[in-house]
Parts: structure tokens; C-alpha cells; sequence
């Protein structure tokens, strides 16, 4: 069952992540941000117009 959300609000989703994936994904993109990522990196996969992939931090020997 999706649960509904606001109407100004976008239906929540589930997908299942690995706790340490997503643990990693909330320390480089920040905790409020990881939706925004995820967002992103949908519209480039479905090839929406003006989509581009989200900026990866740097790894930790630099870019």
C-alpha cells in the first residue's frame, strides 16, 4: 500500500537500501538531501530533458 501524502507533496516510495549504503549516502549528501539525490539520478536514468546526474563528493584521495 503507497501512502498518500498532501496534496503539495510527492507520494512516499520504498525502496530497500542496505543500512550502511544509505548511512554513507546521508554523511556525503547530507541527511535532508538523499531524496534529492535519488530524484536526480531517476530522471537522468529515464533520460528527462535537462536531467544530468547528480555531482559525486569527492573519494577520499580527492576528486
Amino acid at each position: 500500500m503507497v501512502s498518500r501524502a498532501k496534496d503539495t507533496h510527492t507520494t512516499n516510495r520504498v525502496i530497500r537500501l542496505a543500512d550502511a549504503d544509505w548511512d554513507d549516502l546521508g554523511t556525503v549528501a547530507g541527511t535532508r538531501n538523499r531524496a534529492q539525490v535519488i530524484r536526480q539520478l531517476v530522471a537522468w536514468y529515464l533520460r528527462r530533458p535537462g536531467a544530468k546526474l547528480p555531482e559525486r563528493p569527492a573519494g577520499p584521495s580527492g576528486p
